[in-house]
């Protein structure tokens, strides 16, 4: 049979189609007028994705860029940080603030678990200048509680700024930026906005611009306050991508186009569909009898999910790549040969999931040797899929009626 290849990474995601015509038809000069058009409308949409009143920002890098540039702005050299860290990328924010010489405290949860609230709040100190943390740890597939967080901050009374990387949380986490005290919330162009990598984004609090005045860290293509002031012009301070800006400006209108052109609202179905796709997935491995690695704080973004005693979960992504050509993730790190990852964020749907279910079923079979029914996957799914009230996860994350 054809094999047709499709991507269920957390990263790259799959390009939206409308997204790809735009890359290829932009052939702008980023210093004329057309190009300061698209650039002010995409700045202004992402205002409107991120769901905030402050300055969004847009970087041509990976957000790894973002990252260090929320280090380098808003603290110097000895400066006290925060940094909680529960995977791969919880431990690159450890990185990279030591990299930049601050005091760094580690508050670590367990590979696959969250953090305690009350913990976080008892480990704040007056001193700490900012908190880092992921919104969702991809490399496990686990969603932290970006509002209990929040309120721990105001709990304990801490002046610490609230850094957030959501790279994989935006378009498949509910966030309320500026009520919870966000203060930098960053995302990247090849996750829930389906086009390539290349471009991160991030939005800045009026604490956080002020924190950079007094900030004695170097800084020179991630100087956000030179952003800041282009992007008041229509401009990015160095040669932007113009082609990823042409797509990510597609890919904005059409999430738009899914709540008629209200992208506020289409923000929530994006989410929702990621919400939805991911419940389906894990009803639907469980089912078929796997193990979820992150069953406690499970993300949307993606699903992360533990293979037998003795077997490696590199089979699982080779078998389903040569057989079949889905492309999922390999655990990362010391979770390498012991979990496999499904992404949901971006440009998936219900058809996808039930054919990638279906798939596993095969190789859950055949590759696993467990001992699978065909469809039991597949109906647990469907159930999970009948059953889910639109808007739930918006519902059950602000406690409203909708």
């Amino acid at each position: 049979m054809f094999r047709k290849t499709r991507l269920f990474t957390p990263g790259p995601t799959p390009l939206l189609p409308a997204a790809q015509f735009a890359m290829a038809a932009a052939d702008l000069h980023h210093r004329t007028a057309e190009f300061r058009a698209l650039y002010t409308k995409v700045l202004a949409q992402l205002k409107e994705f991120v769901g905030t009143r402050n300055d969004v920002l847009l970087l041509s890098s990976s957000g790894t860029g973002a990252m260090e540039a929320a280090v380098s702005n808003l603290t110097s050299p000895g400066d006290p940080v925060l940094v909680l860290t529960a995977g791969k990328f919880g431990e690159r924010w450890t990185a990279i603030t030591k990299a930049f010489g601050c005091n760094v405290e580690v508050l670590n949860a367990p590979y696959g678990e969250t953090f305690d609230l009350a913990t976080i709040k008892a480990a704040l100190k007056p001193e700490h200048k900012a908190v880092y943390v992921q919104a969702t740890e991809t490399s496990t597939a686990t969603r932290h509680d970006i509002r209990g967080i929040a309120e721990a901050l105001k709990a304990a009374n801490s002046q610490a700024l609230l850094v957030v990387d959501a790279i994989t949380g935006l378009g498949t986490t509910h966030f309320d930026v500026d009520a919870w005290g966000i203060d930098v919330l960053i995302g990247g162009s090849q996750k829930a906005v389906m086009i390539p990598p290349g471009l991160a984004y991030l939005s800045v609090s009026d604490r956080a611009w002020a924190a950079m005045e007094t900030s004695k860290n170097p800084r020179y293509y991630f100087d956000l306050r030179k952003e800041r002031k282009s992007a008041k012009l229509g401009e990015s301070a160095y040669t932007p991508s113009v082609s990823l800006i042409a797509g990510l400006g597609a890919a904005l209108d059409y999430i738009a186009g899914q709540a008629n052109g209200d992208l506020a609202e289409g923000r929530i179905s994006l989410i929702e569909n990621a919400e939805t796709c991911a419940a389906m997935t894990r009803a639907g491995l469980v089912a078929l009898g796997f193990t979820l690695f992150a069953p406690t704080a499970p993300a949307a973004a993606a699903t992360a999910v533990s293979v037998p005693e003795g077997l490696d979960s590199g089979a699982v992504v080779k078998e389903l790549k040569s057989r079949f050509g889905a492309v999922i993730a390999n655990g990362q790190g010391e979770m390498k040969g012991k979990i496999f990852r499904i992404a949901h964020l971006g440009f998936f749907d219900y058809m996808d999931t039930i054919a990638l279910l279906g798939a596993l079923e095969l190789i859950a079979r055949d590759t696993l040797k467990l001992p699978v029914q065909f469809g039991q996957g597949v109906a647990a799914a469907q159930q999970v899929f009948a059953t889910r009230k639109p808007k739930q996860a918006y519902e059950e994350t602000f406690a409203v009626t909708v």
